[in-house]
């Protein structure tokens, strides 16, 4: 007998869970070093630009195909055009590549998170201990099933007793955290110089590509075309207003990504003289700098265990959400219990996760294109399919089923204030931009435009 479908229990419970998906490693770790990268406080002022245009119509678009029909990916394609399930499974496809490295990602911050409770700060801090940590064969596995079963538990529970109740708990306490380390490090000698170049715009660093980077940081960060926010919108309500939800997940989101910037970017400054160019050590910068922060403040064991904390509730809450989708995919096809997928899903993960947490040892020597294997999977996850996918659904809900059937679906509790912008962007913006980013980033990844 089929399961009765879940459902958050009202708009707090949707908000907390769609925002815990959207804030995870991209906002704590991406955001600020793009921000480093590209200017600093421009960067700053057109990621806020397009996250009130951009990624507001698109958030719309996804939460609202999802309510529409009450299914997940591939079932709300199918539902409203069958010519386009096509796209639902390119959506699904996602996560399912995703959430396994990104699992071997997590393990590594529940690693750190433990060096700093038990003391041993010091020896996170030596230049080899990361590369070290995960060349070994067997520890970086560890902590990677670890991770990965805790975030199957919490989604074993159910999307009420589960996924909301820990989104519940999870991003008030990620917020509490981020403002108090932020707060800490505004107040180190010499963090001063980090602030004003962080949220200070310096436009002679405005360029086209200040713009794509932005967007395209803007497109992962809030879990756009994986499916996510359609199968969170088909557990919501329809007595919940979509548009007043959407803009308060922004603000969640971009709220943490904004102070993550000002734990790091000023912290960094601190500890490297004001080098920027300490900011532009890719993967390893939360991993082998920030141990080294932490290492050179009074009372860094303590914080250093607080950072590593919120990135792991950020992390988790990320996990969860790419765990959930999967789970709704699978039993909203093979109506299967939620245990047995459950199951089926944690033992998948795990295999597909291996490669990636061997990638850096025993599999060091295996490349894909040039790619370690969590580099690889991470390319062609974020940069071909999700620009692909969002493509796809812009012009589906732009041409094909037409914004208008979206907007009756917003306005069935309140009127759509933004309802001008989301047909604007849909139509005509996003398409043209997240075509420049799919060629930007396959450029950059062949060498042939940095980005």
């Amino acid at each position: 007998m089929d399961e009765k479908r879940g459902s958050f229990t009202g708009k707090i419970g949707f908000v907390l869970a769609a925002a815990g998906s959207a804030v995870g490693l991209g906002n704590i770790w991406r955001f600020p070093y793009l921000a480093a990268k590209y200017g600093g406080g421009i960067f700053l002022l057109v990621y806020l630009v397009l996250a009130v245009t951009f990624g507001f119509a698109l958030m719309c678009g996804e939460i609202a195909l999802g309510r529409k029909t009450g299914l997940s990916a591939i079932g709300a394609f199918r539902k409203l055009d069958r010519r386009f399930t096509f796209v639902g499974y390119l959506a699904s496809a996602v996560p399912m590549i995703i959430l396994p490295y990104y699992a071997v990602i997590g393990g590594w911050v529940t690693k750190y998170l433990a060096i700093f409770c038990l003391g041993e700060g010091t020896a996170a801090a030596s230049d080899t201990y990361f590369t070290h940590f995960i060349s070994k064969p067997v520890e970086p596995l560890f902590w990677f099933l670890l991770f990965i079963g805790a975030t199957a538990l919490i989604v074993l529970f159910g999307v009420e007793k589960g996924v909301e109740k820990v989104s519940k708990v999870m991003m008030p306490v990620l917020v509490v955290l981020t403002v108090i380390i932020a707060v800490y490090v505004a107040l180190m000698p010499g963090a001063l110089e980090g602030i004003v170049y962080y949220i200070k715009p310096d436009f002679s660093k405005f360029s086209a590509v200040t713009v794509l980077a932005a967007m395209g940081q803007l497109f992962y960060s809030m879990s756009l075309a994986m499916g996510i926010m359609i199968t969170y919108g088909s557990y919501m309500k329809k007595d919940v207003n979509l548009e007043s939800s959407v803009k308060q997940i922004e603000i969640f989101d971009t709220g943490i990504a904004f102070l993550a910037g000002l734990m790091i970017i000023p912290a960094v400054f601190v500890f490297s003289g004001g080098d920027e160019t300490a900011l532009g050590q890719g993967r390893s910068l939360m991993f082998v700098t920030l141990p080294k922060v932490f290492e050179s403040m009074k009372g860094g064991a303590a914080v250093g265990a607080l950072f590593f904390l919120l990135v792991l509730f950020a992390a988790l809450t990320s996990s969860i959400s790419l765990m959930e989708t999967i789970v709704s995919i699978l039993k909203d096809k093979l109506s299967w219990s939620r245990k047995k997928t459950c199951l089926i899903v944690l033992v998948g993960v795990a295999l597909l996760g291996l490669p990636s947490s061997l990638g850096f040892g025993a599999l060091n020597g295996v490349k894909i294109f040039g790619l370690p294997f969590l580099d690889f999977f991470d390319f062609i996850s974020n940069s071909v399919l999700m620009p692909v996918v969002a493509f796809l659904t812009c012009i589906f809900i732009g041409y094909i089923i037409k914004p208008e059937s979206l907007i009756a679906e917003v306005e069935g509790v309140a009127p759509f204030k933004r309802k001008k912008l989301f047909c604007a962007v849909t139509r005509y913006i996003a398409p043209v931009c997240i075509v420049l980013i799919l060629i930007s980033s396959v450029l950059d990844v062949l060498g042939v435009f940095q980005i």
